[in-house]
């Protein structure tokens, strides 16, 4: 835990950095999980382009994830503003935490149930390596998981975004300033 002395002001550049790159990563890439489920079978292979899309974009968000996470881990953060009630902050660490779990989750069942298919895993066209033989019954499961947490990604994301524009524009306190570009 930080202490007063110690706690920087803002977030890293590095934190604000992976903080906006993944918003706009994670939201794009939820739309784009939405949209795909109606895209139809027929003619073969437009499905399959998409969700190989997708599948490549949320590896390259699951990095990103891991390296934020590790960044996260290793570098002081500011503290909650001294005016948010303990309830206030509680329901903030909560919301940030569980986003953290489901960002977490999403590429892991994705990816893993993705390798239980009988259909190969493909990174922007390469295909890689089968991990594990086909299993229906853990692919199903897994793609469940991965729908299930992308619903609950989209809650606490919009949560989040509630929660800031009542800091901007209700209480105007300036909390933002702490994840934006400008020092």
């Amino acid at each position: 835990m930080n202490s007063d002395s110690t706690a920087p002001v803002h977030y890293d550049r590095m934190l604000v950095v992976l903080h906006w790159v993944l918003a706009l990563g994670l939201i794009s890439q939820l739309g784009l999980g939405v949209w795909m489920e109606d895209i139809p079978k027929d003619p073969p292979g437009l499905r399959a382009q998409w969700f190989n899309l997708h599948k490549s974009i949320g590896i390259c968000l699951g990095l990103l994830i891991l390296w934020r996470l590790g960044w996260r881990l290793t570098h002081s953060v500011p503290l909650p503003p001294k005016d948010l009630s303990s309830f206030q902050n509680a329901l903030a660490t909560l919301n940030h935490r569980l986003l953290y779990v489901c960002m977490l989750v999403m590429p892991i069942s994705g990816f893993a149930g993705s390798n239980f298919s009988q259909y190969p895993v493909k990174f922007f066209g390469l295909v890689l390596p089968k991990l594990w033989e086909p299993w229906p019954e853990a692919k199903e499961i897994l793609s469940e998981v991965h729908e299930i947490t992308g619903v609950v990604t989209m809650v606490l994301i919009g949560l989040h975004l509630l929660a800031a524009l009542w800091h901007q524009f209700v209480k105007r306190d300036g909390l933002l300033k702490r994840m934006g570009w400008s020092r």
